[in-house]
């Protein structure tokens, strides 16, 4: 029989995080296991895209933490081979059951951000983090951090070994982003080939730093016709809705919300941006690449910079620097980087080549592959 892997996540509401865990579930369903995605709650608009082999496990729980006894459930009944965790509150409620149910299964928590003061808001969420790192995460078997950064900063708040941590990056290019990059936007900008598109996308939040990607369009328009068009949606909207008429740029800049394809776009822009205060990977740089789109990143902790190396795959720029974003993207449109070279990168951060690298992980470095290989023998739900 083969072996089982469940993913635990706390819905498929549409962030990145919840994309990798969507990528790998796929991808160890090919390899012939049996995979369970265990969600708190079966929502989001990603549950379209789980792929048939993957055996979707609602625990219908209104919170992450009210997920707890289902969870035990689950892990007494099944008895995964091993569960991959995302995202720190996950990851408690992770270590918690597996704790509880007092089975033999090798936990590995997956570390998808950077914490920065300005993502711990209040003293109350720094002291609860700090004590989270402190106490959690050494439980774990072993650790994934997203970029080097973020295990970097995972072995100065935990104490925890870097042995204990792996850097595995983000698995983000699959087949089916190829397929729907070559798909129509139903929109009148992408039907002409002048003025250029800059595209963002992501949750319209303090983390995107989107008012700085907005300051630098009104920079770079100065220079040259450009139109500005942000794919996401978040608490942020209104605040940078006004700061759009405020400025008068209506015409130019556009909103419209969260698209199910966000490849289309990016393959139709001449330039992608990504102005984020921080980040743990980037995984939108990956796409945008992918489909030969140049790419312009703040120089954010962590991931970017790991992804365009350093510089040569995409012009990086300090974070908050609306002159110097605008002075990259202006750059970037005279002279982009080489689609060709920009697809090679991302073939970097591709499934089928992460995939394995997170196996590893989660299952050991000597695995028989010919194990892994044996069609599925598909458990209850």
């Amino acid at each position: 029989m083969s072996e089982r892997i469940a993913l635990f996540c706390a819905s498929l509401d549409g962030g990145g995080a919840q994309r990798v865990v969507l990528n790998l579930a796929r991808g160890f369903a090919e390899r012939g296991f049996i995979v369970d995605l265990v969600l708190a709650r079966a929502q989001g608009p990603f549950l379209k895209e789980v792929h048939p082999d993957v055996t979707i496990i609602d625990l219908r729980a209104r919170r992450v933490l009210t997920s707890l006894p289902g969870l035990v459930r689950y892990l007494r009944r099944h008895r995964p081979a091993a569960v991959l965790s995302a995202m720190d509150h996950v990851n408690v409620v992770a270590v918690l059951a597996v704790k509880l149910a007092g089975v033999k299964t090798r936990l590995v928590a997956s570390v998808h951000n950077f914490r920065t003061s300005q993502s711990l808001s209040t003293l109350r969420e720094h002291i609860i983090h700090r004590v989270l790192l402190r106490k959690v995460y050494p439980w774990m078997d072993m650790v994934v951090a997203v970029s080097e950064g973020v295990k970097e900063q995972l072995a100065l708040n935990t104490g925890m070994s870097s042995e204990r941590i792996r850097v595995v990056y983000n698995p983000v290019v699959t087949p089916e982003l190829f397929e729907k990059a070559k798909l129509h936007v139903q929109h009148p900008w992408f039907a002409r080939a002048e003025p250029p598109i800059i595209l963002g996308v992501g949750r319209l939040n303090k983390q995107k730093d989107l008012f700085t990607l907005i300051q630098a369009f009104r920079v770079a328009r100065r220079k040259r016709p450009v139109k500005l068009m942000i794919l996401g949606e978040g608490s942020e909207r209104a605040e940078l809705e006004a700061l759009v008429s405020t400025l008068k740029l209506e015409s130019d800049i556009a909103l419209p919300g969260f698209v199910d394809n966000p490849y289309a776009y990016m393959a139709g822009a001449s330039v992608f941006v990504l102005s984020s205060a921080w980040e743990g990977f980037g995984n939108v740089l990956v796409e945008a690449m992918a489909v030969g789109c140049p790419v312009v990143s703040t120089e954010c902790q962590s991931g970017p910079a790991e992804i365009l190396d350093h510089g040569r795959y995409g012009r990086l720029v300090s974070v908050g620097d609306a002159e110097a974003l605008a002075s990259a993207i202006l750059a970037t449109l005279e002279a982009p980087v080489d689609a060709k070279v920009l697809r090679a990168r991302a073939d970097m951060f591709s499934l089928k080549n992460i995939a394995d690298q997170y196996l590893n992980v989660l299952l050991g470095e000597a695995v028989d592959r010919e194990v892994r290989l044996k069609p599925a023998i598909r458990g209850s739900t």
